[in-house]
């Protein structure tokens, strides 16, 4: 079988690629990458390494496209992924709307020409910011002493039960522009399975994290947290009291990877499907809650407290994944506590990462 990765050299496709490289040994693989991101680089050599061929190039150039021929799975894991992209809250990181929209919507229009055309799989990594802000903020919360927790005598909205959000919460805006991006392509996607003839899979992640994630914040909050903490430098709670109360869901991209071989396994014709892909409720983590296993992990270090309120911010995203578990008999096999203590190795022998990864 042949497979393309897009975005291959980032931090999910890198692991993509790997993982199919694991399972199934004898698979033709192609990580189709533009490079641009720090740290991409070093994906690309230990790919080659392993056999993965890597192909420069853009999801945005239709001839970049063309140019890697037939294939049986196109993957998109090419995203801009922050949901601040194209606001006035992202100064200085050159993603205007028009580069978002061109990133992550023109780019999947052309993989899904180019999966029509060779009657090829696609699989499109999709994202919790789907998901509608104002839907988010009206699931009544309870305070506790560390983080956020849905109040349950209290009536919760359609589609969010006791793992979490499900798939059929609302997806109404606003959901910022980079969760409208994702949107539309999924709706594209699943219009393409049906004139098509092509099997179409969306899967919905939460916050993914592991050992070498680029030194964003907005491209993994906890590694960057964890890093941030190991190099002793200034670190913030933003919005919601300034106490650190926010909670989201963690997933290594491992126990993606390893879903999506089940998926691709499983689909037949014009097969469809969208699921939430996440750790669930299980690996919930409010950031106090992160900064109490960095103190005790990695030694003290002061949080300040920030009274600002930035755009898209919520208190509490967690996804239920009990489709993906039922459908794909598939658990999360990193707790969150693993994944922590994943990256906090990683910082320590990697001390210049945030610097070197965070372009």
């Amino acid at each position: 079988m042949r497979f393309i990765v897009t975005g291959g050299c980032g931090f999910v496709g890198n692991a993509i690629c790997r993982e199919i490289r694991e399972h199934l040994p004898d698979a033709d693989i192609v990580a189709f990458d533009n490079l641009r991101r720090a740290g991409a680089e070093q994906n690309r050599l230990e790919l080659r390494r392993r056999g993965v061929a890597v192909v420069h190039g853009d999801v945005r150039c239709q001839s970049d496209v063309d140019a890697l021929g037939d294939c049986d799975w196109l993957i998109d894991a090419a995203a801009e992924p922050s949901v601040l992209a194209g606001t006035a809250a992202m100064p200085g990181r050159g993603v205007t709307a028009r580069q978002l929209l061109e990133h992550n919507l023109l780019g999947t229009v052309n993989l899904l020409e180019a999966a029509a055309r060779r009657r090829a799989g696609i699989l499109i990594l999709s994202t919790s910011r789907v998901y509608s802000i104002t839907g988010m903020a009206t699931v009544p919360l309870a305070e506790r002493e560390s983080r956020f927790v849905p109040d349950t005598t209290a009536a919760m909205p359609p589609g969010v039960g006791p793992r979490g959000i499900r798939e059929e919460f609302s997806t109404a805006a606003p959901v910022s522009l980079y969760g409208a991006t994702k949107l539309a392509s999924e709706a594209l996607a699943l219009e393409y399975a049906d004139t098509a003839g092509i099997p179409v899979i969306v899967d919905r992640c939460g916050v993914l994290a592991g050992a070498g994630q680029f030194g964003r914040a907005d491209q993994g909050i906890f590694s960057w947290w964890i890093h941030s903490w190991a190099r002793r430098r200034p670190l913030r709670y933003i919005g919601f009291g300034g106490r650190g109360l926010q909670v989201r869901d963690c997933l290594h991209p491992r126990d993606l990877a390893r879903l999506l071989i089940l998926q691709m396994r499983s689909a037949t014709g014009a097969s469809r499907a969208v699921l939430n892909v996440s750790g669930g409720a299980a690996s919930a983590m409010s950031l106090a809650e992160l900064s109490a296993w960095c103190r005790e992990r990695l030694g003290g270090h002061a949080v300040a407290a920030s009274s600002e309120e930035r755009p898209y911010d919520v208190p509490w995203v967690v996804l239920d994944h009990t489709r993906a578990k039922s459908l794909h008999d598939w658990s999360p096999e990193y707790d969150a506590h693993s994944i922590f203590e994943e990256i906090a190795c990683h910082a320590e022998n990697n001390p210049d990462w945030l610097d070197s990864t965070a372009g």
